[in-house]
């Protein structure tokens, strides 16, 4: 389970989260979304621990900042960042012994295998493009057998095929009861994924989205209206065609 409560985080002056809340049980798949610069990467960076904020973030019912809740989650961020001097190979080696999970030879290979990067195995963090950069850092955040696992803008840069097999790894892990956070703004992606869904714009959460509560409403047109979206482009095509008279 991973419980966010009263988070806000301040660059400067600037309030880029204000008391941002919500709760993704075990076995369940949250999407936050919302549009380019709504907060919700300074949202999985808190979580994630690489910013000091205000307020309260738990995994699996502990601090996220103590070693304990570290060892049980996994981050997949927006922009991979690779060691340049190991290869693909050794990075999942690398993750294995930091976590001390012990993964085995096949399970390696079989994760290599999956995102068709056997062939790269090889290959230097320096060497990498920025798709098969991404691939890496999935199955390092894989090999752990995380409980809760956030995926920064997961899909960009990876090609149709390893989509395909990104989302299928998902669903495997949702039935093992893990925990998913998908923070993105293309809603298209997630689509046939998300479980529950947290609205995000200009950092506060405008509405939580249970799929099973939605009956027939569309979360796509739910999206634009809590969001004034729609509205703009509506304004914007109103606008064109206006100029066009």
């Amino acid at each position: 389970m991973l419980e966010v409560v009263n988070l806000s985080k301040k660059y400067g002056k600037m309030l880029a989260v204000d008391d941002v809340g919500f709760t993704v049980p075990d076995g369940r798949i949250g999407i936050l979304l919302g549009p380019n610069g709504a907060g919700k990467s300074t949202v999985i960076k808190s979580i994630a621990g690489l910013l000091r904020y205000k307020g309260s973030i738990r995994i699996q019912g502990i601090d996220s900042r103590e070693t304990e809740a570290k060892k049980c989650f996994a981050y997949v961020p927006e922009l991979p960042s690779m060691y340049e001097a190991l290869t693909v190979r050794e990075h999942m080696e690398f993750i294995n012994r930091a976590y001390g999970v012990e993964a085995t030879e096949e399970e390696i290979d079989a994760l290599l295998e999956k995102f068709e990067l056997k062939d790269k195995q090889d290959k230097l963090g320096n060497e990498l493009s920025k798709g098969m950069m991404q691939k890496v850092s999935i199955c390092c955040a894989l090999i752990i057998r995380p409980k809760v696992i956030l995926l920064d803008e997961p899909m960009v840069g990876l090609d149709p095929a390893a989509i395909k097999e990104l989302k299928e790894v998902i669903l495997e892990l949702k039935a093992q009861g893990c925990t998913i956070l998908i923070s993105t703004h293309m809603l298209e992606m997630v689509k046939e994924l998300w479980d529950v869904t947290f609205v995000m714009d200009k950092g506060h959460i405008l509405g939580t989205y249970v799929k099973e509560e939605l009956a027939n409403e569309d979360l796509e047109e739910l999206f634009f209206a809590v969001t004034g979206q729609g509205e703009k482009k509506n304004t914007e095509a109103g606008d064109g065609a206006e100029e066009g008279r």
